[in-house]
């Protein structure tokens, strides 16, 4: 039977990456879930400043959007 309902499990900032060095993945929108696991993932302050970055740059966002490659923040 497949769930149905609300969860509150979500990889936020602080969460400890043990198996995984790099991502690669596609610029999410700020204050999306996909942002806290690229936060969590790389450090909330570098991806706050790339961010900044694309928006400046005129990145694209969404699915079809530029990607980028991400390394796991040290811990």
């Amino acid at each position: 039977m497949p769930f149905a309902g609300d969860t509150d499990i979500f990889i936020t900032p602080g969460y400890r990456f043990k198996t995984v060095d790099l991502l690669l993945t596609n610029f999410h929108l700020p204050r999306s879930t996909l942002f806290m696991l690229v936060a969590a993932f790389s450090g909330l302050e570098r991806m706050k400043a790339a961010y900044e970055h694309a928006k400046g740059a005129g990145y694209r966002f969404f699915s079809y959007g530029d990607a980028c490659l991400l390394e796991r923040a040290e811990s």
